[in-house]
């Protein structure tokens, strides 16, 4: 076992066989095939017609689980950001023309062995300890044998009987607009394995045309399977979400779903209340958003409901259903008559990977704070609950706050101008806070400007979107502009007697009960002053002015 570690952990980049060795017809390979069975998806001929409304969704569910529960569990797979693929040199780019990142061990050809990329070992350890489970210091790797046209080799390396990581769990804030509380959900397993590669669906005419592109065929991946702790759709979705931020905060994927970095399959029973067995399984896929999850999820337990209460338990059978976006609604994509078997033994060509203490102690060093730190840490600061999710959700809001604050700037002021029109402003123009000019140093200075009255609040909202769209230090334009606020009372006073003098009309009705009307003279002394006058000095004397008996 000596040589295992290093063997396990090392990567050689250098492969025997380049992909220069096959032959390409323009430079694509293309495997194409009639398909006599169109999807059985669009096919599907419900034996019962259900009454579920899928437009308030939440409320049906709430009224059809006042006699059941669902369980609700979820399969992710999470795509890694390595350079290379898990097994080979070839490396996958999002969008590539089809088959142009493969090689003779991607594509399964005889001969070729995989030889492991040591930084699938180090994502693997890190999501195994971010996720609080028990990390296997002696695992391997094994051979899951299905056939389907993606699939090169005929087999899939992954882990069957010893994954990496086991027995943890994942906590999850909910949101306010959903009652807000704290979950913790189980994980029962975290292993790695490589992906498939993709079929090209196109329209033939009379008949379908499916090509496979092998781009994605040995991109590592991990399989994070949580326990069947979920109850309803919005915990689902938020589970799969916290699962984003916490792949993105410790940088071992992007986590889109629309690049299938990110991908859910949620199996969902549903069992009267009280009953400790579960019932009969459903497995979901083509869920693209956390919004469409929810969704489904919410319909699916509608659907097996109202199964229950219509005595057609027989109905809900083991299968997977696909989720029909536009018709809102899942359809049955394809039967289980039982369980797969896929034949697993050890991979002969890799060897186990062995863990050091050592080794796991490093990475554990090197572990950011995680999304539920964060936001613990965030609460304490005192700031609200919607403050702490909306800055903990994505990691470069969070570092831009934290760098702000860090800085000296008051906390609930940072956290209100990046959550209103910093946000407002990324929204609008469609960027990113790494895209923007603004520096948090700057912001931190801007509001520093505002405390001390060296300008006012609206002065420092049109500097403010000046430093996001063009850059430049709060300082420089404030001279550049003339921006120092009006402090000076005798300047104020004159301001005010002229704007008085000028409204007679204004002022008798002012004085007659109006006193709404005291706006229209602050705002005549800002238009005056440039919007230079200090807000409170200036309705301080203007009130004076305004009720001294004539």
């Amino acid at each position: 076992m000596a040589l295992t570690f290093l063997r396990g952990i090392q990567l050689n980049p250098s492969m025997l066989y380049p992909s220069s060795y096959f032959a390409r017809k323009h430079g694509v390979l293309y495997c194409c095939m009639r398909n006599a069975q169109t999807q059985t998806a669009t096919q599907e001929k419900e034996q019962t017609k259900l009454k579920v409304s899928t437009q308030s969704q939440p409320k049906a569910v709430d009224k059809f689980l006042k006699d059941f529960e669902a369980v609700i569990g979820i399969e992710t797979h999470v795509q890694l950001s390595t350079l290379t693929k898990a097994f080979c040199s070839c490396p996958y780019n999002y969008g590539s023309p089809p088959n142009t990142s493969v090689c003779p061990v991607c594509m399964g050809l005889p001969g070729a062995l995989p030889v492991l990329n040591s930084k699938v070992i180090e994502c693997a350890v890190r999501v195994g300890l971010a996720l609080n489970c028990k990390l296997s210091l002696n695992s391997k790797f094994d051979r899951k044998q299905y056939f389907y046209p993606d699939l090169p080799k005929g087999y899939q390396i992954s882990q069957f009987d010893v994954p990496i990581a086991s027995g943890g769990y994942l906590d999850v804030d909910l949101p306010l607009e959903y009652g807000g509380g704290h979950r913790k959900f189980g994980i029962t397993r975290v292993h790695m394995e490589e992906d498939a590669g993709k079929l090209l669906h196109t329209d033939g005419g009379s008949y379908s045309q499916e090509r496979v592109d092998l781009n994605r065929a040995g991109v590592p991946l991990l399989e994070i399977v949580s326990e069947p702790d979920m109850r309803t759709g919005i915990e689902a979705a938020e589970y799969a979400a916290e699962l984003q931020r916490l792949v993105r905060y410790l940088g071992v994927g992007n986590g889109n779903m629309q690049e299938g970095s990110l991908r859910c399959d949620v199996n969902i029973s549903v069992r009267p209340i009280g009953q400790l067995e579960f019932g009969t399984k459903v497995e979901i896929k083509n869920l693209n958003s956390f919004s469409s999850m929810s969704r489904a999820i919410d319909y699916e337990i509608s659907r097996q409901v109202e199964l229950h209460n219509q005595g057609q338990i027989d109905q809900i059978v083991q299968e997977t259903r696909l989720w029909e976006e536009g018709a809102q609604k899942t359809v049955t994509m394809r039967k289980k008559e039982g369980l797969a078997d896929y034949r697993y033994f050890p991979e002969p060509d890799l060897p186990g990977v062995t863990l050091t203490e050592e080794y796991v102690d490093s990475i554990r060093e090197s572990l950011p704070e995680l999304p539920e730190d964060k936001r613990r840490r965030y609460e304490k600061m005192g700031l609200s609950m919607q403050d702490v999710l909306f800055l903990a959700n994505d990691i470069n809001i969070a570092d831009f706050f934290d760098t702000t604050t860090a800085g000296g700037a008051d906390i609930k002021l940072a956290a209100n101008w990046i959550m209103g029109d910093i946000a407002a402003y990324m929204k609008n123009e469609k960027v990113t806070i790494n895209e923007i000019k603004l520096t948090p140093q700057e912001l931190g200075e801007l509001i520093a400007s505002i405390k001390d009255e060296t300008i006012s609040g609206k002065i420092g909202k049109e500097i403010l979107f000046e430093l996001i769209a063009k850059g430049g230090t709060v300082k420089g334009l404030i001279k550049e502009k003339d921006l120092i606020q009006i402090v000076d009372t005798a300047e104020i006073e004159k301001m005010v007697d002229k704007v008085i003098a000028d409204s007679p009309k204004q002022l008798e009705q002012y004085r007659g009960g109006k006193t709404k009307l005291q706006g229209y003279f602050a705002g005549q002394v800002m238009k005056e002053s440039k919007g230079k006058a200090n807000p409170k000095l200036l309705n301080k004397i203007l009130l004076e002015k305004l009720n001294a008996k004539s």
